[in-house]
C-alpha cells in the first residue's frame, strides 16, 4: 500500500539505525509524544534496537490519559440521566472515573453508544429528537475540527438536543511545562505528525529556542520513526535547537489554515487541568460563550463536579518522561488492561497499554 508498505521496509530501517549508530557520540533522551508513536516503538521493538547512548521515553500525547478525571465524572453523571443518550469513542467507555466507567452505565440501563465519528452521534440527535444526545469529544489538535464541525452543523440544523463535552488538549503547552520542569530529562522531541498536520509547526519554533531543543515532526511507520530518530540525533550532536520536519508527506509549516478556522470559531483556548500532571495554563479548549447551549457541561449543570487523582497511579510521572510503565509497582500486577488503575492503562494508545502488550514477559 502506498506510503505504508515502504515505510516498513526492513532495508531502509537497517540503513537508518546504521546511520544513527555513527552519528551518536553521547548519551541523549528523546521524547516521542504520540501514544501513536509509542505503540508503533514498542511493536516494532525500536527501542530495542538503537544505540544503548539513545533512550527513548514516553509523552503525554494519548488524549483518552490525559482527560482529567473530573471530566470523566461529569460525563458519567450526565450518561446515567433518563432520556440522554451518551456518545464517545470506544476507548472512552473503558477509562475509570472515581467509582464507575461509561460501560458499567451502560450494563445499567443507560444508552451509551460507541461511534466512530461525530457525524454519528448528529445522526442519532436527527433520529431521537425526545432525547438528548451527548458527544464526548477528546483529542489534541487532531480531532478538533471534526468536533468542531460537528457542533457548528448542529447549530446550523438548530439541533438543540445535542451537546458535547469538550475535553480538547494542546500540544505545545504540555512541552513547555516538561522542558520547564526541575525535573526535565528530554533533550529532544519526536512531535505527533498528525497533529502538526493541522498545526503545522511554525508554533514549535520558539520553544525549540528558548530551551535549546530540536524538534522533530515525525510520522507513525518504523521508518519514519527511525527517521525522525536520526534527524534528532543530527541536530543533538551538531548542537542546533531548531524544528526539522520528517513527517513531508503529510505537514507543512502552516499546516491546514481550513481546520484552524473552523476550530477557532468554536472553541476557544483555556485553562486545563490534564489527569496526572495538573492544571496547565492555556493548553486546551472549550466551546465559546456564544455557543453555551451546546455545551454538555453547562447545559446539565455538571461544572461543579471537582475529583481528585487517586495516588497509587504513577501515570503523571510516565506521562512527563520521568518513568516507564514497568517501573510502577502496580504494572501487570493490580494494574492490567481488564482491570486498569488508571488511564494509561486503559487506551488502545497509552503507554502502559504498550508495555503491557508489546514488551518482553519477563519483564511484567
Amino acid at each position: 500500500m502506498k506510503y505504508l508498505s515502504e515505510f516498513r521496509d526492513p532495508e531502509l530501517a537497517r540503513n537508518l539505525l546504521e546511520k544513527i549508530r555513527q552519528k551518536v557520540t553521547k548519551p541523549w533522551v528523546i521524547m516521542e509524544i504520540c501514544g501513536g508513536q509509542t505503540h508503533s516503538i514498542m511493536r516494532h521493538g525500536i527501542d530495542q534496537l538503537l544505540p544503548e547512548e539513545i533512550t527513548l521515553v514516553h509523552g503525554p500525547g494519548c488524549p483518552v490519559c490525559v482527560t482529567p478525571l473530573e471530566t470523566i465524572d461529569r460525563a458519567l453523571a450526565i450518561a446515567a440521566r433518563d432520556k440522554v443518550i451518551f456518545t464517545s469513542f470506544g476507548d472512552m467507555l473503558r477509562v475509570p472515573g472515581s467509582n464507575d466507567d461509561l460501560f458499567r452505565i451502560k450494563s445499567r440501563g443507560g444508552d451509551v453508544r460507541m461511534i466512530y465519528s461525530p457525524l454519528e452521534a448528529l445522526n442519532i440527535a436527527r433520529e431521537n429528537p425526545d432525547h438528548e444526545v451527548v458527544f464526548l469529544a477528546v483529542g489534541f489538535e487532531t480531532t478538533a475540527p471534526g468536533n468542531a464541525m460537528a457542533l457548528k452543523q448542529a447549530v446550523a440544523e438548530g439541533l438543540t438536543n445535542f451537546s458535547e463535552i469538550v475535553s480538547h488538549v494542546l500540544v505545545p503547552p504540555a512541552m513547555e511545562i516538561i522542558l520547564g520542569s526541575p525535573t526535565n530529562r528530554v533533550q529532544g522531541f519526536l512531535a505527533a505528525g498528525h497533529v502538526c498536520a493541522i498545526t503545522g509547526w511554525e508554533e514549535y519554533e520558539p520553544i525549540a529556542e528558548k530551551y535549546s531543543v530540536p524538534i522533530v515532526p515525525t510520522g507513525f511507520e518504523p521508518v519514519d520513526i527511525l527517521d525522525g530518530i536520526l534527524k534528532t540525533i543530527e541536530l543533538l550532536e551538531d548542537g542546533r535547537s531548531t524544528v526539522a520536519n520528517q513527517y513531508l508527506r503529510a505537514v507543512r509549516k502552516q499546516g491546514n489554515p481550513a481546520a484552524q478556522a473552523v476550530v477557532n470559531e468554536v472553541y476557544e483556548v483555556c485553562d486545563k487541568k490534564w489527569r496526572g500532571i495538573g492544571t496547565i495554563p492555556m493548553s486546551g479548549m472549550r466551546i465559546r460563550d456564544e455557543l453555551a447551549a451546546f455545551d454538555a457541561e453547562r447545559k446539565f449543570e455538571v461544572t461543579g463536579i471537582k475529583t481528585e487523582e487517586p495516588a497509587v497511579c504513577i501515570a503523571g510521572e510516565i506521562l512527563q518522561g520521568l518513568k516507564k510503565p514497568d517501573e510502577c509497582p502496580a504494572f501487570g500486577k493490580e494494574c492490567t488492561p481488564m482491570n486498569p488503575l488508571g488511564a494509561t492503562m486503559v487506551s488502545s494508545e497509552g503507554a502502559c497499554a504498550a508495555y503491557h502488550k508489546y514488551t518482553r514477559k519477563g519483564l511484567l
